[in-house]
């Protein structure tokens, strides 16, 4: 089986401009990547999938000229979840709307405040002051959650 030429650089163009559009921090630019991505996906699917056969009826054709319903199936459940999430996203997007009169998210507060906490902590009384050979303390967890074994 040779696969069509087309439509594999149909796929990575589709996964490229989803994964692209995907990192961006709107959300309506968020929705048309994941939806990029799920239509190079389907097409992943359907490329891998072998060529066009014949209906897979029994008795309708050989069973060497029938094609697999399988990957079909597949894509068909990709569609489903796809709309779902679709679905899901516009509603995020509608809702952030409303609150901000714009889709752009933001930088969470408590996320930049763990941010600058993490940047400034100077590993002072960690376990990183101890040699590699020896084994880390855990003195201070003794009896810790004793109570709660029977």
């Amino acid at each position: 089986m040779v696969p069509n030429l087309t439509l594999c650089l149909l796929v990575g163009v589709l996964f490229a401009a989803g994964v692209y559009l995907l990192l961006a921090r709107s959300i309506v630019r968020a929705l048309i990547g994941l939806l990029l991505l799920g239509n190079g996906a389907n097409i992943l699917f359907l490329v891998a999938s072998g060529p066009a056969g014949r209906a897979p009826i029994v008795g309708a054709s050989p069973v060497s000229d029938m094609s697999d319903p399988l990957p079909q199936a597949m894509v068909l459940t990709a569609i489903v979840i796809t709309l779902g999430t679709t679905a899901f996203l516009l509603a995020l997007a509608h809702r952030s709307w409303q609150l901000s009169d714009h889709d752009v998210q933001e930088d969470d507060p408590e996320d930049t405040r763990i941010t600058q906490k993490a940047e400034s902590n100077d590993l002072t009384d960690s376990d990183y002051e101890r040699e590699p050979d020896e084994p880390p303390d855990f003195s201070e967890f003794a009896g810790v959650g004793e109570g709660e074994r029977r």
